[in-house]
């Protein structure tokens, strides 16, 4: 694998320079589908937007999807990186904003691009099929669903199993998974609310109805709510993460925008968070007398992402074989949504996530805190700015995981049912 590092960093560099926004992703998939055509897979394009399908086959045996995400973030990115994305681009509204890979979807496509040159290399170890899957529109959850209603499973096999991973601001070298049947990922809705107003002058606010305090209202309101619907044992986050009203500062507008996202353990607390939250809106613009009800719109909606107990025990059993105990470990659920669940169609197929640490040991040793929890709050996470994954140390661990996990279902040696090959020393 070390003589693949090189290209890939640069492959890595290249998509992490030139980020698209859900929903616009050609340029990025062109790039995945060209590699993967390369490493000599078969590929399909156009599916379920700019989703990215290859197929390698090597004999009789199982199926296997591995899914990275093809998309980018609104987000100004601050790393100071050679290779800093300064890309713009507009959002469906025909707002242009900043957009850079700040969740780390590049190394998540190159740890797939990578996995996918080993496994071709090393057909000896292993039998099988493997569809490496590259979703759009992970950040805005409709990716993996838009790619099951375009006929994914119909057109390419249910798989046996999906895998998938994310990094996180852990040491580069680690590997996380939750404990068994527990989630890694939460249950989310995201929202959108439009506030109708009547707008009018800056200075006469008495012949207007002002949507923006209606909007600073439904807010502040929100987030109380969060912490009053939260039962013994639950933690549930109400994120309004947009605002959008009006153009100039005398101007009252006609109506103000919110884009929130609810997060909670299930969906059945999400959407009965959701319908405290649809009559805090309404009851909010009936106080101000607003004169159109307002327009409450559930986006997108996922499940938790728990993966699949006996499916989990033998990725971990594989990771533990290449990685060693001290570098496997259990973290607690964080508040992040995925759609990944998705792919389990409604548990017909398991699937396993896990968390790949991505931070330089020298920074996580110097991050100040007692312990790792404490630490993690003084290091930049996904979607800040200034989050920086180490390129090589993230890569050669992540490439390392996906391929082990691939191989416990298709190799023909002792790891899970299969032998990894050598990867070359972790950091």
């Amino acid at each position: 694998m070390e003589a693949l590092l090189r290209p890939l960093a640069v492959f890595r560099a290249d998509l992490h320079r030139n980020p698209e926004l859900s929903g616009q992703e050609r340029r990025t998939a062109e790039r995945l589908a060209r590699w993967l055509g390369h490493a000599g897979c078969e590929v399909f394009t156009g599916v379920g937007g700019h989703g990215v399908v290859a197929r390698l086959r090597n004999g009789e045996g199982p199926l296997v999807l591995l899914r990275a995400e093809l998309d980018a973030l609104p987000v100004r990115e601050e790393t100071g990186l050679s290779y800093a994305s300064t890309v713009t681009a507009a959002r469906p509204d025909g707002r242009v904003v900043p957009v850079a890979h700040a969740c780390g979807h590049d190394i998540h496509m190159t740890c797939l691009a990578g996995t996918a040159e080993l496994l071709a290399a090393n057909r000896a170890s292993w039998r099988g099929t493997v569809l490496l899957v590259g979703q759009p529109a992970e950040e805005t959850l409709t990716g993996a669903a838009a790619m099951l209603d375009d006929g994914l499973y119909q057109r390419f096999g249910v798989p046996d199993v999906a895998l998938a991973q994310h990094v996180a601001p852990l040491p580069a070298g680690v590997v996380a998974h939750a404990p068994p049947g527990e989630p890694l990922t939460a249950a989310g809705a995201e929202l959108r609310i439009v506030i109708r107003g009547r707008g009018g002058h800056g200075g006469m606010p008495h012949l207007a109805v002002d949507p923006v305090v209606v909007a600073a209202s439904v807010v502040l309101r929100l987030r109380a709510m969060a912490v009053q619907e939260r039962r013994p044992g639950e933690h549930v986050v109400v994120t309004v993460g947009a605002l959008h009203a009006g153009e100039r500062a005398n101007v009252i507008p006609d109506s103000a925008v919110l884009e929130a996202i609810v997060r909670a353990p299930s969906l059945a607390a999400v959407d009965r968070v959701v319908e405290v939250a649809r009559r805090v809106v309404e009851d909010e613009c009936l106080a101000a007398r607003c004169p159109d009800p307002p327009e409450f719109t559930v986006v997108t909606r996922v499940p938790a992402g728990i993966s699949d107990p006996v499916a989990a025990a033998r990725v971990r059993r594989a990771h533990l074989a290449v990685f060693g105990a001290g570098r496997v470990v259990e973290v607690p659920q964080g508040q992040a949504s995925e759609d990944f669940p998705l792919f389990g169609a409604d548990g017909r197929v398991p699937t396993v996530y896990w968390y790949v640490g991505s931070v330089p040991p020298a920074v996580w040793d110097r991050a100040p805190g007692a312990g790792p929890l404490e630490k993690l709050h003084s290091l930049p996470a996904a979607h800040s700015p200034k989050f920086s994954p180490d390129p090589v140390a993230t890569l050669r661990a992540g490439i390392t995981a996906l391929a082990a996990g691939a191989l416990a279902w298709l190799g023909t040696g002792p790891l899970g049912n299969g032998e990894i090959m050598s990867f070359g020393s972790l950091p």
